[in-house]
């Protein structure tokens, strides 16, 4: 009885959590990147697609996505940002990286836009809320924009809420609300 009931769970367990990307279709893969724990999609409408890039099974997720494109186009360097790939290895335990796909870098290219992107976007986790303290412009082989915030969680939190002005992303202001209660990943909560 206890097998069967065991085996009913396994079977129930969402693909990222009894395989690895590797193994994980295309589908699959893009999906999930779109859509799941660390993914959602921002308001108000129309929507963008905003996700926790240093939490641990999306940046698995984006190293198999960038894998799979290499094999696909030899030309792509490496490491799809090495200054990213740098910040990662140097504060990635002191910040949270969201990552926006980001279609339109003219956008960025917008002194009075850009200055006011890094002065409104903020993070609230419980009462206080962070500035983003950096970001990282898309770049031809990461065409995502990612942002750097604080990481300052403590016991009794429930969820990260991002307010971002997002340039040239229609309507600008978007809003996304991760809760921790959902982030759990392989028995540990990842953000």
């Amino acid at each position: 009885m206890y097998a069967l009931a065991l085996l009913l769970a396994w079977a129930a367990a969402p693909f990222w959590e009894t395989r690895p990307p590797a193994a994980w279709t295309d589908a699959e893969l893009s999906g999930f990147l779109a859509d799941s724990p660390w993914a959602q999609l921002a308001g108000p409408a129309p929507g963008v697609t905003i996700y926790l890039a240093t939490a641990r099974p999306m940046r698995e997720a984006e190293a198999e996505l960038y894998r799979r494109a290499r094999l696909r186009q030899a030309h792509l360097p490496e490491v799809a940002d090495l200054d990213y790939a740098d910040f990662l290895r140097t504060e990635g335990a002191r910040h949270i990286v969201i990552a926006v796909p980001f279609p339109d870098t003219l956008a960025l290219a917008d002194a009075a836009e850009y200055k006011r992107m890094e002065q409104e976007s903020v993070l609230k986790i419980g009462r206080r809320t962070y500035k983003m303290s950096g970001h990282f412009p898309p770049v031809a082989a990461d065409p995502r924009l990612r942002m750097a915030f604080p990481r300052d969680v403590r016991a009794g939190d429930k969820s990260l809420y991002f307010e971002l002005y997002l340039p040239g992303v229609g309507g600008n202001f978007k809003s996304a609300d991760f809760r921790f209660k959902e982030l759990n990943y392989r028995g540990r909560v990842e953000y």
